[in-house]
């Protein structure tokens, strides 16, 4: 982790309407994670660990080495939630990230999202997806892929995947005996060109299934 911040306020990337169901603005600052915030986001991590997966101190320092982006959600000085985004062409041995890697040709792969439970239904979720979604535009990546657990299902999840613009392109049964929804959503049609990016709905690789 680096100990340099990126703060994003929610006027960065939310509609007037939108922010009226978020928290005042000066409270919420998205910034990159630091290794003061370990501990939070392992505890983060723990509470949410049914709808994602193990993660201790070495694997979220091997997750954060391989990301594209690792960024927190900070609440008067406390970790709110956390992103971990991998972009195309790094060596992550996932089978998720493997599978979209076989199929689209340049993306950004949400590793993991978790938001503490009491600041659910906060924005606190899109305000880190956006953050996201801002830098994969900055650096001409057309598209955002992310997984869900559809059996057993997370609905608050799906929910909120279904409502951000993600489509289902596919689905995966884990080795742990459940499904995920393999989702993907395109990014800022207009501000991309087919030619620079090689953009083409649904973004796939010539040899993808």
């Amino acid at each position: 982790m680096t100990d340099a911040t990126n703060r994003y306020r929610v006027t960065r990337f939310v509609s007037p309407d939108f922010r009226k169901t978020l928290m005042p603005a000066n409270k919420i600052t998205i910034r990159t994670a630091t290794t003061a915030d370990e501990n939070d986001i392992l505890a983060l991590n723990a509470e949410s660990v049914s709808v994602t997966s193990p993660m201790d101190s070495s694997r979220l320092r091997m997750l954060v080495d391989l990301s594209a982006m690792t960024s927190v959600a900070d609440v008067d000085g406390g970790v709110a939630g956390f992103l971990i985004a991998m972009a195309d062409g790094c060596a992550y041995e996932n089978g998720n990230y493997r599978w979209f890697a076989e199929r689209l040709n340049r993306f950004i792969y949400v590793d993991r999202i978790v938001v503490s439970g009491d600041r659910r239904s906060s924005g606190i979720g899109h305000l880190l997806y956006s953050h996201v979604e801002d830098w994969a535009i900055t650096a001409r990546i057309p598209t955002l892929a992310a997984e869900v657990d559809i059996d057993p299902p997370n609905t608050a999840s799906l929910r909120f995947h279904e409502k951000s613009g993600f489509v289902q392109i596919g689905k995966r049964l884990l080795d742990n005996g459940k499904t995920v929804s393999m989702q993907v959503k395109a990014l800022a049609h207009d501000r991309l060109s087919n030619t620079s990016t090689g953009f083409d709905w649904p973004n796939k690789r010539p040899d993808a299934l």
